[in-house]
């Protein structure tokens, strides 16, 4: 028996040639809107565009602001700056600036010799402090040379310079001795002994130096205190006595502080152009610091083969040196033409550039002095630009490509 529904609507069959035409003209219209985009992505991308304006317009000045401290303001501002070519007339200007380093450390010790070199003032007698030890001889009178007994070191039976300065001796009593020199204590109790004593003959040493101390700390074989005594203790000499620098030690930059005031000592300039003048004869409370190497870096980026930061060997590196130690440019990726090296450690940064394009550039890169900080910068080729927008945008016009070649492009409906 054959049952029939009255009253069910029933779907009219409609055959898929009938939509077709209608299918294939949103397919038209979806493809069209693909490449107006990809169109518009491309625009916003001009400006790396091979032969545009913006780069051809580099080398002229800096494309951002930095900050320029002009003249005697307080204050820096922001300003455009001009970007130097790196040529031979640059690299002799830079070869005639290269004079030894004028004196930072502005101490009451050093001092000129001609405007040029400088030596160390002869340090004064020593003055005697709390703490330090005194031999006292009184010739023809041992009771009073060695009271305690004649077996003793001399530290053992010297007499000690108490905290308040002063000293107890038979016949004299108490006596003020800090500040002083061994000289003027020695006229002081010859003096008082010769009510006592017929013709007194007397004599007064250090015995030990325990009142005076410098410190010196960083990159030193042994950081710690140094005693200072009747002989001259200057930069050198405390390093020296210190265990010399260590292996990251940065030569060309000690600081010296001395009463609330921290002057930098370049003891590389006195090595190599004979600036004795950083040389500083210390006093009691100094603190020498020897800083490390870590400062003294250069940064390589852009298409070289190993970008990252190099640690400048006692601030001796060249352009070609920077290149050559991060594996040179990358030939397949560079634009050797634009080789760039910035500076800002100055009130006004620095900006240079190099077309390198020539080997024989290589010779003006080598002569070219890098300084701490620098920022060594290889700009990419253009078609290589053109290729890295090409590949970030492939992927997703591919994917929309492939999307608009289906029948129900986004609710994933039944294929014919």
């Amino acid at each position: 028996m054959k049952l029939e529904l009255h009253g069910a609507a029933t779907a009219p069959s409609v055959k898929p040639t009938a939509l077709a035409p209608r299918a294939a003209g949103r397919n038209a219209v979806f493809r069209q809107g693909i490449l107006i985009g990809l169109c518009a992505a491309l625009g916003a991308c001009a400006s790396i565009v091979p032969g545009d304006r913006a780069y051809s317009l580099r080398d002229e000045q800096s494309a951002v602001k930095l900050p320029v401290k002009a003249g005697d303001a307080a204050e820096p501002v922001p300003a455009n700056v001009a970007i130097k070519p790196i040529t031979a007339e640059l690299i002799i200007e830079q070869l005639k600036a290269a004079a030894p380093q004028k004196p930072t450390a502005t101490d009451a010790n050093l001092r000129a010799t001609n405007g040029k070199a400088s030596t160390v003032q002869a340090a004064p007698d020593y003055k005697i402090g709390p703490g330090d030890v005194l031999t006292i001889i009184v010739w023809d009178h041992p009771e009073l040379t060695t009271p305690a007994g004649q077996y003793r070191s001399a530290d053992q039976a010297g007499t000690v310079v108490n905290e308040d300065g002063t000293i107890y001796y038979p016949y004299v009593g108490t006596l003020s001795v800090a500040g002083k020199t061994t000289r003027q204590v020695r006229d002081i109790l010859t003096k008082s002994l010769a009510k006592y004593i017929e013709k007194v003959q007397l004599d007064v040493r250090m015995a030990a130096f325990r009142s005076k101390r410098v410190y010196v700390v960083g990159e030193v074989a042994k950081p710690g205190l140094l005693e200072v005594t009747d002989i001259p203790l200057t930069v050198l000499e405390a390093v020296n006595r210190a265990g010399g620098f260590g292996p990251e030690a940065d030569h060309s930059r000690v600081l010296l502080t001395r009463k609330g005031t921290t002057y930098r000592v370049d003891i590389q300039a006195m090595y190599e152009a004979g600036a004795t003048e950083q040389n500083a004869l210390l006093e009691s409370g100094d603190i020498l610091n020897v800083q490390d190497r870590s400062f003294n870096k250069i940064f390589v980026l852009g298409e070289v083969q190993k970008p990252g930061s190099l640690v400048m060997t006692k601030k001796r590196s060249t352009l070609a040196e920077a290149l050559a130690d991060t594996g040179y440019i990358a030939q397949d990726r560079s634009n050797p033409k634009w080789i760039y090296v910035m500076r800002g450690d100055g009130d006004v940064p620095e900006l240079f550039h190099l077309d390198g394009s020539s080997p024989d550039a290589m010779l003006l890169a080598d002569r070219f002095t890098l300084k701490p900080r620098d920022i060594v910068y290889v700009d990419a080729a253009d078609v290589v630009r053109w290729n890295r927008v090409i590949s970030n945008i492939l992927p997703t016009a591919t994917t929309l490509y492939q999307t608009s070649l289906t029948r129900y492009p986004l609710f994933g409906g039944r294929q014919p």
